[in-house]
């Protein structure tokens, strides 16, 4: 992992550009999101509409990745590789975007979901989510990635789920991963302290069952261990004043989705017009 780098607030503002176009890619394809679709032709669309928004993919070629999203159905927890196969009647999708605009990245990620999916699996994605804004609220000075870790841990763990151990968040800026690694696990009081500046990618990455996981043989694919479902939730946000800015948003998801969520507020410097 790459070092700390600590941004002032007007490379974090170039980086709100950067999250936007994300927020925005990820928006758009929660409108195409439905049976039948594929999802390589979401991979094509989402790469034309970043490049129509003046960016650049931020995962193609990046360490030979090679495709614009990262997309994990089901029992994939994260970097599957879009195919031809479609989207059926209660799959799950994990959709992880990134842009690089003036010189920083955006990177985050949503588990929409396909038509009707079954409650045992609509729970998982709501205690998911839910706890990245847990960890998201731990991010305050003062505070430590102990604290973050245990606040995701024990709302996911209380519920049952497994919490994944060898995929974690990160710092981002001009590079795509910089330091510190950010585990959804930990200790209270343990860990990196938080800094002003700091740039997080939070993804809580969460499994139905055990916590373990694999790896397929195209070197790029992480499965759960046991074949039940995987969730993945991501932000971008930022250290401002002592206190978690969002610099992502979830809100085009919702416009498009028809979904009323206040959930950001806590964490946005102004509200967000969609």
């Amino acid at each position: 992992m790459a070092a700390i780098v600590l941004k002032t607030k007007e490379e974090i503002e170039l980086m709100r550009e950067s999250a936007l176009i994300v927020s925005k890619t990820l928006g758009m394809l929660a409108a195409e999101i439905k049976p039948g679709i594929t999802t390589l032709k979401l991979d094509k669309l989402a790469e034309a509409f970043i490049r129509d928004h003046k960016a650049e993919p931020g995962f193609l070629g990046l360490y030979d990745f090679p495709n614009t999203l990262c997309m994990s159905p089901n029992a994939q927890v994260v970097h599957g590789i879009p195919n031809d196969t479609p989207l059926k009647e209660g799959d799950i999708i994990s959709i992880d975007c990134g842009a690089l605009k003036n010189g920083f990245y955006g990177d985050h990620a949503y588990t929409f979901e396909v038509g009707e999916i079954l409650p045992e699996v609509k729970k998982l994605l709501e205690v998911t989510k839910v706890s990245l804004y847990k960890g998201i609220e731990t991010f305050r000075a003062g505070n430590r990635l102990g604290d973050m870790g245990y606040a995701i841990q024990n709302h996911c763990e209380k519920e049952g789920y497994g919490v994944v151990r060898e995929l974690v968040g990160h710092g981002l800026g001009q590079i795509m991963h910089e330091g510190p690694e950010v585990p959804n696990y930990g200790k209270r009081g343990k860990g990196k302290k938080f800094q002003e500046g700091m740039v997080l990618a939070i993804e809580p990455m969460i499994n139905e069952g055990t916590h373990r996981i694999k790896q397929l043989k195209d070197g790029w694919t992480i499965l759960t261990a046991d074949g039940k479902a995987s969730a993945h939730f991501e932000h971008n946000v930022a250290l401002v004043d002592g206190k978690p800015e969002l610099l992502s948003t979830f809100q085009y998801i919702y416009g498009a989705l028809g979904i009323k969520s206040e959930e950001e507020l806590p964490y946005r410097k102004e509200p967000l017009l969609v």
